[in-house]
């Protein structure tokens, strides 16, 4: 497989995963995922992430937007959107407007949701195995380590890796292959941004458009 096809398949992934790993369902029970660790996180997420989808998994299926309504209600608290947009921008976060950095972040969020919530109905509890974490000695940064097993039986390496912010676990990047979430887009917004501006990359996200660059 070569690197071009790596990469093209893992940013497909990362959406996919990283809202399986988040999935907290508060909408089930209040108490349903343990934030006491960057593990216990994963793992209790995961699980209720499996439970709201196994009590209406066609309905999930039938209708995308009900996903993209599950995933609004419990993603979000677990996920450091600010902190992971501001990486991905780079250089060009320091030179964004209040505005233009909110508009980005809503922007690139949903526009994840409208390409990639459908392939979260497919998720299944056998396709997931979460190793202990591994917290760094300042108690503020972690990574967990997990295995997801795809259709064809291959068993891909994806880590999570999340800091303590006011006092809450939260992730802020997924590396899936040794291929990081947020290096990727940073690479691939750099380059449109440079070309076309920020606005430019907003407004294609507002649209709707796949925040994922396309082979030439």
């Amino acid at each position: 497989m070569t690197m071009t096809m790596t990469m093209t398949m893992t940013r497909k992934s990362i959406p996919m995963l990283l809202a399986a790993m988040l999935l907290a369902a508060p909408v089930l029970a209040a108490d349903s995922v343990d934030a006491s660790g960057p593990g216990e996180l994963i793992q209790t997420a995961a699980q209720s992430m499996l439970t709201a989808l196994d009590a209406d998994r066609e309905a999930y299926r039938q209708d995308p937007k009900k996903v993209e309504r599950l995933v609004e209600e419990v993603l979000l608290p677990h996920f450091d959107a600010q902190y992971a947009a501001r990486l991905v921008l780079a250089k060009h976060w320091r030179t964004a407007t209040p505005e233009q950095r909110e508009r980005f972040i809503k922007g690139f969020y949903n526009s994840l949701l409208r390409n990639y919530g459908t392939a979260l109905a497919e998720f299944t509890g056998d396709r997931l195995k979460v190793f202990p974490a591994q917290i760094a000695p300042d108690g503020e940064r972690a990574t967990v380590r997990t295995e997801v097993k795809r259709s064809n039986g291959e068993r891909v390496p994806v880590n999570y890796t999340l800091r303590r912010t006011e006092g809450a676990w939260k992730a802020w990047d997924v590396t899936i292959e040794g291929i990081s979430y947020v290096k990727s887009f940073r690479e691939d917004f750099g380059s449109e941004i440079d070309a076309k501006g920020l606005d430019a990359v907003i407004e294609r996200l507002e649209r709707g458009d796949s925040p994922v660059k396309k082979s030439a």
